[in-house]
């Protein structure tokens, strides 16, 4: 899930420690029951129409979308005021909606159409724009995006085509929330919105020790993600007094993966020290972090089984890339825990989805549903408190966060998106809540786990 939206390398660190102002409310819900639904004239339902004309496109289809009040706020259960004449906010929307990335563009154009559907506000015109699914495409995009009078730019993906959206932006001054998972390219008008590995590393490291599980070793491969996964963890224990992990980096791929868990899991020496015809040594380890996916989380854990870590003595810890309901039906994985967002939100939103479309829903639409509604919730209360949209920094990083599909989450005042989490263990080939994600970013809440 973390790695997917991103290329190329980064230079910038993740910044443990930037400045983040105390919560002092729950955070704002972004989806409900807000009355009136009709917004039809600045809903786009035919992706294709909307890529060519770069405009609204009415349509009556998305009007038989099924309401429901989830996340509901009591506040705002009146219908919105329409907004004045003159008054519509623009909003742009970049996404790959022809190329080899067209079908995740459209399915996430898709999904900002129900979040206007539900939100249900009049004032927003949402302007999708073709990025091509290249940096030119998304220069380009992100041109016309201002061309035609965006107050906010929602996306893009692909890292590559935010770093070249973000030249355009920031020489126009405006704030860009993009969904990519490359945190160099956050600061300066442009936030980052994907799922980072940070907050998960966090969230199943101290989950894990709180279960007692006090050695924990970390495998990961030599690769932008692997490597933010083990500075985030060294830095974790640095700073919350956690042991130190042991630690052995892989090449991507399957090249040296057997030689590395032998060395990772001291095969030899555990098997030297054992008396003949007795079993090997015990393993080093409470639990081991495993920041990879698909076919390699299988072959790194069926490793790291053959050589004296078997999963019933050693806890399999993963990211949200384990955030898969095909790594789930994986018997060498069963029990293990994983940090990511809650499905159960997520659950209502794909089951509309599926009901709306007749497809289903891709990971990363969430991030464009969220991203939409913030845009909403933000435009709308600017325009009625101030007289323009609370598209500044002040707002779009408020501390006390906004509750979205994906759960609980905020801007830190570097631009990198902060998440509360749930753990989920794969078991009997679905994930299942072990361990509720927090409702609020307030000292009761997500501070329960995080320590700076």
């Amino acid at each position: 899930m973390a790695a997917c939206t991103t290329s190329g390398g980064r230079s910038k660190p993740w910044d443990y420690k930037a400045p983040q102002a105390q919560a002092q409310e729950a955070p704002s819900p972004l989806a409900g029951n807000y009355g009136n639904k009709s917004a039809s004239r600045n809903i786009m339902v035919d992706s294709t129409t909307a890529a060519t004309t770069g405009g609204p496109v009415t349509s009556p289809e998305i009007q038989r979308l099924p309401l429901e009040a989830q996340n509901a706020n009591p506040a705002m259960a009146n219908t919105p005021p329409a907004a004045a004449p003159g008054a519509t906010i623009k909003v742009a929307l970049l996404l790959p909606l022809s190329g080899e990335n067209k079908k995740l563009g459209q399915s996430m154009l898709k999904a900002a159409q129900m979040a206007l559907f539900d939100i249900g506000y009049n004032g927003i015109e949402l302007l999708p724009k073709d990025t091509k699914g290249t940096p030119d495409g998304a220069q380009n995009a992100a041109q016309q995006a201002l061309d035609s009078g965006a107050q906010l730019i929602l996306g893009p993906v692909f890292s590559p085509e935010v770093r070249a959206a973000k030249n355009v932006t920031q020489r126009a001054g405006v704030n860009m929330i993009s969904f990519s998972t490359d945190w160099s390219l956050a600061g300066s008008n442009t936030y980052v919105m994907g799922f980072l590995p940070f907050d998960q590393v966090e969230r199943i490291a101290t989950y894990a020790q709180r279960q007692g599980m006090q050695h924990i070793g970390v495998l990961a491969p030599t690769s932008d993600y692997g490597n933010a996964v083990v500075n985030a963890y060294r830095s974790l224990a640095a700073n919350t007094g956690m042991n130190p992990a042991a630690v052995e980096q892989f090449l991507p791929g399957n090249a040296d993966l057997d030689a590395t868990v032998r060395k990772f899991s001291r095969y030899d020496a555990r098997a030297g020290s054992s008396v003949a015809g007795s079993p090997i040594a015990p393993p080093p380890f409470d639990a081991v972090l495993l920041p990879v996916g698909g076919d390699m989380a299988r072959a790194a854990s069926n490793s790291l089984s053959q050589y004296g870590l078997p999963a019933s003595n050693v806890k399999r810890l993963g990211t949200g890339l384990w955030d898969d309901q095909m790594l789930a039906a994986e018997p060498g994985l069963n029990g293990a825990w994983f940090a990511a967002p809650s499905p159960r939100a997520r659950a209502s939103f794909e089951e509309r989805y599926t009901a709306l479309y007749k497809a289903s829903a891709p990971r990363l639409s969430t991030l464009a549903y969220d991203a939409t509604a913030l845009a909403v919730i933000l435009g709308r209360s600017g325009q009625q408190q101030m007289g323009r949209p609370a598209f500044d920094h002040a707002a779009i990083t408020n501390p006390n966060g906004f509750a979205g599909i994906d759960g609980i989450f905020r801007f830190r005042s570097n631009g990198i998106a902060e998440r509360g989490l749930a753990v989920l263990e794969l078991r009997g080939g679905r994930p299942v809540v072990i361990d509720d994600a927090p409702r609020t970013f307030q000292q009761s809440g997500l501070e329960q786990y995080s320590r700076y």
